[in-house]
């Protein structure tokens, strides 16, 4: 593909984008032809040809092994409305507390047209997103939304701190409600109705088919930006049209995907913007896990005002994986929130190394340690921020443990003493738990 295709269709799409940022209310009614071969084959060429593969099996190198004719057939297949996705692969990852979460794996070419709906769609309506959404979106992430609750808590009048957790939200996304929120602004017939084939594709797990009735699969192309553009008609924009303006002090909702923490800087008002939004959700089919769910008070003051009371420590709450608490700056002695690893992060990414070592062990020594170096890099890369240099010391020190252990479990391979497993690692060079 050469770079005046790449070039002509991302100044497309970009034109698209730039009007929807200059025209908030245009809707968009002639958009589907812009998925033509030029389009897929720059989604081919982006998409990772390492990840899972859906139920056909085929590899992004096989299906690239005959591109011109493949790429051909789909847009055929696009333009005379036969094209139908393949149900997805469904596969379950552990979570933290014991449970799994399932993914949906789609086929590789169900892959390309997925990813080339998503470009048109984000293009309209990532204009209309709030500086507080920070999940799924280009140039934002899990660090800048921590960086936005850090200035709302420390800068700001935050209080009281509201941790809420929608239940199952992925699952629960209401098919006739996302395609009314498409149809604020995207009036094409052809693409709504293709993206409503996705939704409805379903999913095939053990050989048992179960059709798409509601929600949009985690594991989808497709799925972070329905889910994004959900929550902004349900939550976000009712947030800030009948919230924010209505009640007094110091109120923000920081959302990330489906987690979410809300600051307030008056008790009640917290408690009955909680009532409040139960009942918005309840309209929008989904529902806040109460177990999950609570307003604890949390801030420059909560420290002193707990004391006063005889309660003692301020709570702590976990969000995108660290938990926070009230602390001082070791410096200034000024309030400061600080972070770690939640526990149930923690023993999360543990236990995946271990399932993970214990698979791979007897693969050769080379392949494993440069695998090894990747893991720690990502890990400290996400949680190595400042405070956490304790949980990420434990995590590279539960690693060597466990890498030791299994790697002295390979069959008729030479064990490890302490001495020699020292050795091996200096010869590795593993990277050193750092804050980044």
């Amino acid at each position: 593909m050469s770079h005046e295709i790449t070039e002509k269709m991302t100044t497309k799409i970009t034109r698209i984008n730039q009007i929807a940022k200059e025209r908030p209310k245009e809707v968009f009614t002639s958009i589907y032809h812009l998925i033509n071969e030029k389009l897929l084959k720059e989604c081919y060429t982006e998409l990772d040809g390492t990840k899972a593969t859906g139920l056909d099996k085929v590899t992004k190198e096989e299906y690239g092994n005959k591109l011109e004719n493949n790429i051909k057939s789909l847009v055929a297949k696009l333009k005379n409305m036969s094209y139908r996705p393949s149900p997805a692969r469904k596969i379950n990852i552990p979570k933290a507390n014991g449970k799994l979460r399932g993914l949906a794996i789609a086929n590789f070419e169900d892959k390309i047209v997925q990813l080339a709906i998503k470009r048109l769609v984000e293009a309209i309506f990532e204009p209309k997103f709030t500086n507080n959404m920070f999940g799924f979106r280009p140039n934002r992430g899990c660090h800048e939304a921590l960086k936005y609750l850090n200035y709302c808590i420390e800068s700001k009048s935050t209080s009281y701190i509201l941790d809420a957790d929608i239940k199952s939200y992925f699952d629960n996304i209401d098919h006739d409600k996302i395609i009314k929120c498409l149809e604020m602004n995207i009036k094409d017939t052809n693409l709504l109705r293709l993206i409503k084939r996705f939704l409805k594709a379903g999913i095939m797990e053990n050989g048992i088919y179960t059709k798409g009735e509601q929600g949009t699969p985690q594991g989808s192309i497709l799925s972070p930006v329905l889910a994004n553009i959900y929550m902004y008609y349900t939550l976000i924009l009712w947030f800030e049209i009948e919230i924010k303006p209505k009640y007094y002090g110091f109120i923000e909702i920081i959302n990330y995907a489906d987690d979410m923490v809300i600051c307030f800087q008056y008790e009640n008002i917290g408690k009955a913007v909680y009532k409040l939004m139960k009942e918005r959700l309840k309209v929008c089919g989904l529902e806040f896990a109460e177990d999950k769910t609570r307003q604890i008070e949390f801030g420059r003051f909560a420290t002193e005002n707990r004391r006063k009371r005889g309660q003692g420590k301020p709570e702590t709450f976990d969000f995108l994986g660290f938990t926070h608490y009230c602390s001082t700056s070791n410096k200034s002695g000024k309030f400061r929130v600080k972070r770690k690893t939640s526990r149930k992060k923690q023993k999360q990414k543990i236990k995946e190394f271990k399932i993970w070592i214990k698979e791979n062990r007897n693969k050769p020594l080379a392949e494993i340690m440069e695998t090894v170096k990747k893991k720690l890099i990502g890990h400290y890369n996400y949680y190595g921020i400042t405070d956490n240099s304790k949980s990420i010391s434990n995590y590279a020190f539960e690693v060597r443990k466990l890498l030791m252990k299994w790697l002295n479990r390979r069959s008729q391979k030479k064990s490890y003493d302490s001495k020699g497993f020292n050795q091996m690692l200096e010869w590795y060079k593993l990277p050193i738990p750092k804050l980044k």
